[in-house]
C-alpha cells in the first residue's frame, strides 16, 4: 500500500511538471521579438518604400494572393481568379472577409487602394508595379482619365483586372504591399491612419495593439483574419531600432528574438561563431556610371574598371557571406527550363582580367592611368556602403594606377544626385520587386526612371519589349538573356556582389517564410 502511495505521489508531481512545462511551453509560442529596421515612414502600403515597411505590413495587410514557402503565389483573400485565354483580363473573386476593426471588405476598397497609388501627388515609388494594368502608365502620366484605367469593379465581391500586355508573373505582383487593400472607409474618417496606431485598420493576420514611434510596435492576432485558425502567435513585437549593433546587443541579451539589421563587423562575428542565418535574396549591388562624363562616356574605360575588380576578394575581406556578381541579374529566379536558374543558364557575362584592364585603358589614352581624371564615387552614407567604396577604390589604385575620391551623402541628397545624373560613379542596389528577370532587367530601358545612367540602347530596349509582351516564357527568358548580355558588354553599371539575406533567429522559431524579396512573413510562425 505504502509502495502504491509512493507511486501515485511520483506519478501527480509528474503531471503537476509535466503541467507546468505546457504552460510554459504555451505561453512561450505566443509572442516573437524582432527588429525589422527603423521606424516606418508610413504603413500605407501603396506608399511604402523600404524593406522595414514592407515586413511590418506583411503581418498587418494581405492581397489577392500571398506567396508561400516557395514564393509561388497562393490564393488569399481571394476565392478564385480567372484569367482570359489571351492572358490580359483577370477576374477576381473575392472571399468575404473583413478588415480588423470589422469593416466589410470588397472590391471597391481594392480598385481605390490602387488608384491612390497611380495619383501623381501620392508619389508613390512602387507605383510603376501596378503600370502592367491598361492604361495605369498613362493615368499616372495625366494622359488619361480615372474610368480609362482598366480596374473594373463588377459587384462587391468581383473585381476584373485588364492588362496593357500578358504579364506571366501578374499573381505574384497581387502579393505584393503595392496592391493591399486599404480600407477607405476607415482612411476617410481618420487622414492620418498610417501613422496612428490606435486608428490603423489592416486585413491581415494581425493588428496594431500600440505603436511607440521610433521605439516598439505591439502586433497582435487579428480576430477577424479570415485565416485566425492558422495563425499560431497571439502576439508579435516590432522594435523599431535604426542601429543594427543595438539591436544585435539586444538579441544578445535576450532582449530580442530576431532581427535582419545586421552591420558588417557583427556579420563576421556571427558568422564565426555559428549564429549567422543565410537565406537566398532577390538583391545586386552595383555601381552606376554617368555615361554622359567624359571619361566614362568610353566604353572601353567602363570595361576597364570592370574587369579590374577582384570581387572575390572584397567579398572574403570586406563584406559577410555575399555572392560575387559576374553578370547582373541574381540567381534563384527560375528560367523557362523546368528546374533551371536563370542565372545558371546565362552563365557568368564578366571575366576579370587586370592586363586586359590595362590595355582598355591605354587604348582609350590612359597608359598606367596617366592623364586619368579623378573621378568620385558617390555613395549612401546609411548602412555599410563606405567599407566597399574603400576597397574598390583601393583596388582601381593597385591595378590601374587611377585615383578615385569618395563621397559620402544623406539618402535624399544621394538619391537626388543620382537621379540628376549630378555624379561621375554612384553605389547602387537593387532588390526585386518580384520572382522574375524582369524585375531587374527593365530599370535600364532608355525610358526607365530608375536608369539613372545616361545609356540608352534601342536593341535592348527591342528585347525588353518583347519579353514584356511576349507570354511564351521560352521567347520571354530568351530575350531576357540576350538583353543582359547586351547591358555587360556596354557596361553602364559595375555589378559587385548578390545579396544575401544574413540575419540572426532563435533555433526554436520555426514557420517564418524569409522571402528573396528581403521580406520576412509571420503568418504561420511559431515558437516551440
Amino acid at each position: 500500500m505504502k509502495r502504491n502511495k509512493r507511486l501515485l505521489a511520483v506519478i501527480a508531481v509528474t503531471l503537476i511538471f509535466g503541467f507546468f512545462l505546457i504552460v510554459c511551453s504555451t505561453s512561450m509560442e505566443m509572442k516573437i521579438r524582432f527588429a525589422p529596421g527603423g521606424e516606418p515612414e508610413t504603413l500605407d502600403p501603396q506608399l511604402y518604400s523600404g524593406i522595414p515597411e514592407a515586413i511590418i505590413e506583411m503581418a498587418l495587410f494581405e492581397g489577392i494572393t500571398r506567396l508561400d514557402k516557395n514564393n509561388v503565389p497562393q490564393l488569399a483573400v481571394a476565392n478564385n481568379v480567372e484569367v482570359s485565354p489571351d492572358g490580359l483580363i483577370y477576374r477576381i473573386t473575392l472571399k468575404n472577409t473583413k478588415f480588423s476593426n470589422g469593416d466589410p471588405l470588397t472590391a471597391y476598397d481594392f480598385k481605390a487602394s490602387w488608384m491612390h497609388a497611380l495619383k501623381p501627388e501620392a508619389k508613390a515609388a512602387y507605383a510603376y508595379q501596378l503600370f502592367y494594368i491598361k492604361n495605369a502608365e498613362a493615368y499616372y502620366s495625366r494622359g488619361v482619365k480615372a474610368e480609362d484605367v482598366g480596374i473594373k469593379v463588377v459587384n462587391i465581391r468581383t473585381l476584373e483586372v485588364t492588362l496593357e500586355t500578358p504579364c506571366p508573373f501578374f499573381k505574384s505582383l497581387l502579393a505584393l504591399p503595392t496592391y493591399f487593400p486599404v480600407d477607405q472607409q476607415n482612411a476617410r474618417a481618420h487622414n492620418d491612419w498610417y501613422a496612428d496606431g490606435t486608428v490603423f485598420v489592416g486585413n491581415g493576420p494581425f493588428m496594431i495593439k500600440k505603436w511607440s514611434h521610433k521605439d516598439k510596435m505591439i502586433l497582435v492576432k487579428n480576430p477577424n483574419y479570415y485565416d485566425a485558425v492558422n495563425v499560431k502567435l497571439e502576439e508579435l513585437d516590432f522594435y523599431l531600432a535604426q542601429d543594427g549593433n543595438k539591436a544585435t546587443a539586444a538579441f544578445e541579451a535576450g532582449k530580442l528574438d530576431g532581427l535582419n539589421n545586421l552591420v558588417p563587423e557583427d556579420i563576421f562575428r556571427l558568422k564565426k561563431d555559428g549564429n549567422l542565418k543565410t537565406a537566398p535574396m532577390l538583391g545586386t549591388d552595383f555601381y552606376r556610371f554617368n555615361t554622359t562624363k567624359k571619361p566614362l562616356n568610353d566604353l572601353r574605360v567602363r570595361q576597364a574598371l570592370s574587369i579590374a575588380l577582384n570581387r572575390q576578394d572584397l567579398m572574403g575581406n570586406v563584406l559577410g557571406g555575399e555572392i560575387p556578381a559576374y553578370a547582373f541579374v541574381p540567381g534563384t529566379i527560375p528560367d523557362a527550363v523546368p528546374d533551371k536558374d536563370f542565372r545558371k543558364m546565362g552563365g557568368n557575362l564578366i571575366t576579370e582580367d587586370i592586363a586586359k584592364a590595362k590595355q582598355l585603358l591605354a587604348e582609350a589614352g590612359y597608359p598606367d592611368g596617366r592623364n586619368f581624371p579623378v573621378l568620385t564615387i558617390l555613395y549612401n552614407t546609411n548602412g555599410k556602403q563606405r567599407l566597399p567604396a574603400q576597397a574598390i577604390q583601393n583596388c582601381w589604385k593597385r591595378n590601374l594606377g587611377i585615383n578615385v575620391n569618395l563621397q559620402g551623402q544623406v539618402w535624399d541628397n544621394y538619391q537626388q544626385n543620382q537621379q540628376g545624373l549630378s555624379y561621375d560613379i554612384a553605389r547602387a542596389c537593387w532588390i526585386g520587386d518580384y520572382v522574375d528577370p524582369m524585375t531587374f532587367l527593365a530599370i535600364f530601358l532608355s525610358s526607365g526612371g530608375n536608369n539613372e545612367t545616361g545609356w540608352s540602347n534601342g536593341a535592348y530596349d527591342k528585347n525588353i519589349e518583347t519579353a514584356q509582351k511576349n507570354p511564351d516564357q521560352r521567347v520571354r527568358m530568351e530575350a531576357m538573356h540576350e538583353a543582359e548580355k547586351i547591358l555587360m558588354q556596354e557596361m553602364p553599371i559595375i555589378p559587385v556582389y548578390y545579396y544575401v539575406q544574413n540575419y540572426i533567429l532563435k533555433d526554436n522559431i520555426k514557420g517564418v517564410i524569409v522571402s528573396p524579396l528581403d521580406f520576412f512573413d509571420f503568418k504561420y510562425a511559431a515558437v516551440q
